[in-house]
């Protein structure tokens, strides 16, 4: 069958689409991208300690070049959007890909610290350009009816390569040493690389935005559309026309969007500091409740695996009911369950589930937010606001704890390398020739998780007021 008109609307031939091939390798793409960015973004973690030991320095020592690569990340991200806007979807994670693969290629043959830190910022910068251009890409093709869905499944890729570059570093670096977990985070991004350049399409949304040739995406629509477009000449698209913004950033700034933008950096942050924090402090709490080494990175391990299931439950409701509503009932029932853990600490069954499902919520409602900007923002600014919105992550992670407070990292790394200790507040009152107080401990731990409730409401309550995207109009 034929299309009956010369003229197509693309984001109605999207959502009218049969979810088919074509979509499951532009999530496979996403996902492989993502994995690849989690795993690169975590190597300096799992090989850190033996950099230190082969280079005879101390971990405080690699600080920098931790930070290096955080602050690479925001940058990226907050330069990638706004020139993704300007030149596609598809040549920026091209040439990010490229980009932070051939940075690895060089830090595994850093010879310094010096160089060490340099390399890690260029491959920071690659890795910050990756993930909102992949999450914007795929807003793009995937119909409304599945899109969170498809947009969470493309995103799990992120800390299931990070989770896994765990496994992988501890099969390496024993044999191959540490260069080879930096090697292997440099051969998987050049060749899909290559996979990119031959099968990824760019996004049809910005073609028609930018006013591109009707044949190039007719090319790209026909195989998503069942019907056949020979007939058709034009392709537009509805959107809210862009007076007086020229720029994607201007637009984020604009009147009809100022105030979602703002909403959104504000819940964004928030949720950040309350899943660091938990992240960060639950492993020296569940050792201040009594609980051992091994038992605290068991429980803190279960938040992150409750998350990559979070994760795709948030993407299903957000497809089925209102989107805000599920986001803010998922910082809602976070605060719950962190109530709930501090008055239960005992039984360490019922702990772990609170645990387990605190990750399912938290990153169910974090990662949605993802999806509301991919909705929110024309395709005029899409990935600057997606880019934008995440740019100020890595800058959180960034803060290091100069008071010797351990972060999950530490317990979990600990429980697999027993030589390498955890600092905690016990260990400090031992070298001062203080006793340990047990129930002091405890108390602490309690009132310490009975605080972020406080913060997880206002993400909450924002996200229930937070706004519509302004009414659109024919462009």
């Amino acid at each position: 069958m034929t299309h009956s008109t010369s003229e197509l609307n693309i984001q109605q031939a999207i959502d009218d689409s049969k979810f088919s091939l074509f979509h499951w390798t532009l999530i496979i793409l996403g996902f492989l991208i993502l994995a690849i960015d989690g795993f690169d973004t975590a190597a300096m973690g799992y090989i850190a300690p033996s950099v230190a030991k082969d280079w005879g320095i101390v971990k405080q020592d690699l600080g920098p070049v931790l930070s290096a690569a955080l602050l690479g990340l925001s940058l990226g991200a907050l330069i990638a959007g706004p020139i993704s806007d300007r030149i596609g979807r598809k040549r920026v994670l091209v040439f990010s890909c490229l980009f932070f693969g051939l940075s690895s290629l060089a830090t595994a043959y850093a010879g310094s610290l010096n160089s060490l830190t340099l390399w890690r910022f260029l491959t920071g910068l690659g890795l910050g350009a990756a993930m909102p251009n992949a999450i914007t890409l795929i807003s793009e093709y995937a119909p409304q009816r599945c899109r969170s869905l498809a947009i969470n499944t493309m995103y799990c890729g992120f800390p299931l390569g990070a989770a896994g570059g765990g496994a992988i570093s501890s099969w390496l670096i024993p044999s191959y040493g540490w260069h080879s977990v930096l090697l292997l985070g440099a051969i998987a991004p050049l060749a899909l690389t290559v996979l990119l350049i031959l099968l990824l399409p760019e996004s049809v949304k910005y073609m028609v935005n930018r006013g591109q040739d009707a044949a190039k995406i007719k090319r790209i629509a026909q195989r998503f559309v069942s019907q056949s477009l020979d007939g058709v000449t034009r392709f537009y698209l509805y959107e809210e026309k862009l007076t007086q913004a020229k720029t994607s950033v201007g637009l984020l700034f604009s009147r009809p969007y100022l105030l979602g933008t703002l909403m959104l950096w504000v819940t964004y942050f928030m949720g950040l500091v309350i899943y660091y924090v938990l992240l960060s402090w639950m492993p020296i709490l569940m050792q201040g409740l009594g609980y051992q080494l091994e038992q605290s990175a068991m429980l803190t391990s279960l938040f992150t695996f409750g998350g990559t299931l979070g994760i795709l439950v948030a993407g299903w409701l957000m497809d089925r009911w209102n989107a805000h509503k599920v986001v803010s009932s998922g910082f809602v029932v976070t605060a719950l369950l962190i109530v709930a853990m501090a008055t239960e600490d005992k039984q360490i069954v019922l702990l772990g589930a609170f645990i387990f499902l605190m990750g399912v919520t938290m990153n169910g409602a974090q990662s949605g937010l993802q999806t509301l900007a991919a909705t929110f923002y024309p395709t005029h600014s899409r990935a600057t606001g997606i880019a934008w919105d995440a740019g100020h992550r890595p800058l959180r992670r960034r803060r290091r704890h100069h008071d010797g407070r351990p972060t999950a990292g530490d317990a979990v790394g600990s429980a697999e390398h027993p030589d390498v200790p955890v600092r905690t507040g016990a260990d400090r009152r031992h070298r001062h020739g203080v006793q340990d107080e047990p129930q002091a401990d405890a108390a602490t731990g309690r009132l310490s998780l009975a605080s972020p409730p406080t913060a997880g409401f206002l993400p909450a309550v924002i996200g229930l007021v937070y706004p519509p995207p302004p009414t659109v109009i024919s462009l």
